[in-house]
């Protein structure tokens, strides 16, 4: 991808404004966010590999970039990532070829951003 910072600089304004002008939607998208991503049967880690394969089947860039530095910060690993990443691929076949990738490298620049000495 190259520019995850790009996807989330482009959408913090516009996001704002939005999360002003509608604030109840969005507290209880993040109730629920919050609960859906909790430890429970299955750990924050996992949720957030299914939740990128997810993003990629929705062609979301902004989706990836969240749920790749979710990956992150749950520390999920670069095999990780990419396992899952085929699963999406698997899934979704042409478009999952592309949008893949994309997850992918926003993975890699936030892991990047995350431990320099990963590079």
């Amino acid at each position: 991808m190259g520019d995850a910072r790009a996807v989330q600089d482009a959408l913090r304004e516009p996001a704002r404004a939005l999360r002003r002008a509608i604030p109840d939607v969005y507290d209880g998208y993040r109730r629920m966010h919050t609960a859906a991503y909790a430890a429970g049967a299955l750990d924050q880690k996992t949720k957030e590999l299914i939740a990128l394969a997810i993003a990629v089947s929705k062609e979301c860039d902004g989706c990836i970039v969240s749920h790749a530095r979710g990956a992150v910060r749950t520390g999920a690993t670069e095999s990780e990532v990419a396992e899952a990443l085929g699963v999406a691929i698997a899934m979704n076949g042409g478009p999952g070829t592309v949008y893949g990738p994309r997850a992918f490298a926003a993975f890699q620049e936030l892991a990047e951003e995350a431990d320099p000495q990963q590079g």
